[in-house]
């Protein structure tokens, strides 16, 4: 029986799927560099940076606090990311991935089915309770022991009226 990684961990066969989508660093070639090619920080390890944005994606938790000692810096994950979503390595990845599971299971296409929410639980406000930024709100404070209420009764006086 196989070893169970942890869901983020990436599997040497499904590297080997992810890894042809990458694309591959270029230079433009009418552009002036002052570093020779190979100057400067050296790249992530592309498996590395795959491995923290699936651990981004698994886990739920924010780019900064990404695990610098397994991962890499969350700031340079990130850029990848966003470098790699602008050159549709995540589509093609869902469409490789679905194009499998088709050839595998078989995907009804003639019956498709697309749940979605887009309005408040209709018991959380029972639940939760009020929100504790209105707390200080003027409309839900008791009058004061005066009995007089925030605003003035008479809708509109002139300054010679007494109130």
């Amino acid at each position: 029986m196989p070893k169970r990684l942890p869901s983020w961990e990436v599997s040497d066969a499904f590297w080997a799927r992810v890894k042809p989508l990458l694309p591959q660093p270029t230079r433009e070639p009418k552009k002036h560099y002052r570093r020779k090619p190979g100057g400067g920080r050296k790249p992530l390890d592309y498996r590395r940076v795959f491995e923290g944005i699936v651990y981004v994606l698994r886990t739920g938790c924010q780019w900064k606090a990404l695990p610098k000692e397994r991962f890499g810096a969350p700031s340079s994950v990130h850029a990848y990311f966003q470098r790699w979503e602008k050159a549709g390595v995540f589509l093609a990845l869902w469409r490789a991935g679905l194009a499998e599971y088709d050839e595998l299971e078989g995907v009804s296409w003639c019956w498709q089915s697309i749940d979605g929410a887009m309005n408040k639980a209709p018991l959380a406000l029972e639940t939760v309770g009020p929100n504790p930024t209105d707390r200080g709100k003027k409309r839900k404070q008791a009058h004061s022991a005066g009995g007089r209420a925030w605003r003035p009764t008479l809708h509109r006086r002139h300054r010679r009226q007494s109130a």
